[in-house]
């Protein structure tokens, strides 16, 4: 299913201490980074915080300024983003200035917590039991189909943070970074300890505000099995952004693909047609370019815009075998082949029926379908 795009955004010292934003708080941020987290503020749907940080540090998480609050008023939306906290137990103060300023409350809680939270709250706020334990998947599942949020702002706390980047369920990162050493022991960090991606996260941008330097990052380790993570959407993107290079064809698809590496390292990259070739496939080209004997491809994900062909006249391997012997074990496309140029076709059956996992992330069709208009009825 699809889900918000996830941004986490935080503060921190030179010595990895988030920022402190209780009555006697260190406030790392310089007043201009606080109006671009405003800015920021004003253009998602929602804003997420962990009920922690909102019994330790009472913030109100407000769109400040007049001027983007009306903006958002003449494109049609609320003039606060949807403000929503999570909570094991339900244990929530109503009297926190969360709940009385702004705009509409969400609060997402276990089949325990529901109760309390909803006794406690009256009609402050809406109240939704997501089961037993917390599940993260189901909560932005229901924030995206439910609740229309398309992107979602995260800005604490620090285990909130850690369970969306552990579960790669976050889009990207945005920290800034203070020129301030904390050395309290006992100072909150950004993140806990637990198992992150293993490669290098996309650094992306950098810019000075004041005396604080913003970096921003994306995730780049694929997911696992069935499940997408965030890191699924950007290599799926960049492989339909790739399908655009393809020459133009009334004969065949336009198609990009994209090889990663179980830590985020992309291994290789193709396009159909590519090279002068008038009957290569994207996935073909691509894995040409991989050394077959590199002990990464069995860990690998292939991205590919369109689903892996299963039978072809011009090759004697179709792509879903390719991949499969190139051994590989994991596919995410973003589109399924129609009946254009071949009946029936089902690249998805030939890779599951060889023990292969194949995601499908259904909102990517319009864009891997962009250069194929001319094909399509």
């Amino acid at each position: 299913m699809p889900y918000p795009y996830v941004l986490l955004s935080a503060a921190v010292s030179l010595d990895g201490y988030l920022d402190d934003t209780g009555p006697d708080r260190l406030l790392l941020s310089s007043p201009a980074d606080f109006d671009r987290v405003d800015e920021v503020r004003a253009s998602v749907d929602a804003i997420l915080v962990g009920a922690g940080t909102l019994r330790a540090d009472n913030p109100r998480l407000l769109v400040n300024s007049p001027e983007r609050r009306a903006a958002r008023r003449a494109e049609g939306r609320p003039e606060y983003p949807l403000k929503v906290t999570v909570t094991a137990s339900g244990d929530l103060d109503p009297d926190a200035r969360f709940w009385h300023t702004g705009g509409d409350k969400l609060v997402y809680t276990t089949d325990k917590g529901a109760d309390p939270a909803a006794r406690a709250l009256g009609r402050t706020a809406d109240v939704v039991a997501l089961g037993p334990e917390l599940d993260w998947r189901a909560l932005l599942e229901h924030l995206h189909d439910v609740r229309g949020v398309r992107r979602l702002m995260v800005e604490g706390g620090g285990t909130v943070h850690t369970q969306l980047l552990q579960q790669g369920l976050a889009d990207e990162l945005q920290l800034v970074l203070a020129p301030l050493f904390v050395g309290d022991p006992a100072a909150p960090r950004l993140f806990g300890p637990g198992s992150y991606q293993g490669g290098r996260l996309r650094l992306t941008e950098t810019r000075g505000i004041e005396d604080v330097v913003l970096m921003r990052y994306e995730p780049t380790a694929p997911g696992t099995g069935p499940e997408p993570a965030a890191a699924d959407r950007h290599w799926l993107r960049t492989a339909c952004e790739l399908a655009a290079l393809c020459p133009p064809s009334r004969t065949a698809f336009s198609v990009g693909a994209v090889v990663v590496a179980a830590d985020g390292t992309e291994l290789a990259r193709g396009h159909s047609r590519e090279g002068g070739d008038p009957v290569v496939h994207a996935e073909e080209a691509a894995l040409a370019k991989t050394d077959p004997a590199d002990p990464r491809l069995a860990g690998a994900t292939v991205y590919s815009s369109l689903e892996p062909c299963s039978r072809r006249a011009s090759r004697p391997a179709p792509c879903a075998r390719l991949i499969v012997g190139a051994g590989v074990r994991r596919v995410v496309t973003a589109w399924r082949e129609p009946d254009t140029f071949v009946t029936a076709a089902d690249g998805t059956g030939v890779l599951v029926d060889a023990g292969a996992d194949v995601v499908l992330l259904p909102e990517f069709e319009a864009l891997a379908k962009r250069p194929n208009a001319h094909l399509l009825p």
